[in-house]
């Protein structure tokens, strides 16, 4: 029988550096052990909804996400079954028809600005860690992600900054603060968090694999 795998969230605001985080600590394993899940992933289709309507959507809200499907393919990774992960289309603001097949692993990191925000998500979890890094420094990562990757204006991002960014971090993504098990300030940059990160990972699984071994000789 199969170890039940750990579940990790890492939340914090947007631009905190939670992909720094999140790549920082699988970097400490082999790819067959870390699986990430980005709650980006998971926003709602919006197939009903012309694209002017899609534009106005506040996508830093709770609402914005699909969490009831989250919740559905973390259940299936924990009973180690494959699960269709959905696609986002930032260029369309909407779901792609695309999806990736993803196979589970021992170490399942969920990862997102309201990662934490949903009482039935943190209850699934094992550790839960928030990113704590200034403003300053996440409106300014925000904004060269945004215009790169994305293919948005510098008026769109700031914009979308002050009208929904910040106070939706101020009302829904700071108060999760409270449910993290470990604060990681100024994001990938901490090595020491990271380091112990991965030291209560490796625990984990080798006490998951002691327990596994003690059952296989008990029966």
């Amino acid at each position: 029988m199969q170890n039940k795998p750990v579940v990790i969230g890492v939340a914090g605001g947007s631009g905190s550096g939670k992909t720094s985080v999140t790549r920082s600590i699988c970097q400490q394993f082999s790819d067959k052990t870390i699986l990430v899940i980005e709650q980006d992933y998971y926003y709602k289709d919006q197939s009903h909804l012309p694209f002017e309507e899609r534009l106005k959507t506040n996508y830093d809200h709770p609402l914005a996400f699909d969490n009831d499907l989250l919740i559905k393919h973390v259940h299936k990774l924990l009973n180690r079954q494959q699960i269709e992960k959905p696609v986002y289309d930032y260029k369309v603001h909407n779901r792609s028809k695309e999806t990736i097949l993803v196979e589970p692993k021992d170490v399942i990191i969920l990862e997102g600005i309201l990662i934490l925000e949903d009482p039935r998500l943190v209850d699934l979890m094992d550790i839960k860690v928030f990113v704590d890094t200034d403003a300053d420094l996440r409106i300014i990562r925000r904004l060269l992600r945004d215009i790169k990757e994305r293919g948005r204006t510098l008026d769109s991002v700031i914009d979308q900054y002050l009208n929904a960014v910040r106070p939706m971090h101020l009302q829904f993504v700071e108060p999760t603060k409270r449910y993290a098990d470990i604060i990681i300030p100024e994001g990938g940059e901490n090595h020491v968090a990271i380091d112990i990160m991965a030291t209560k990972i490796e625990k984990i699984l080798s006490k998951n694999n002691e327990n596994s071994l003690k059952k296989s000789i008990e029966n």
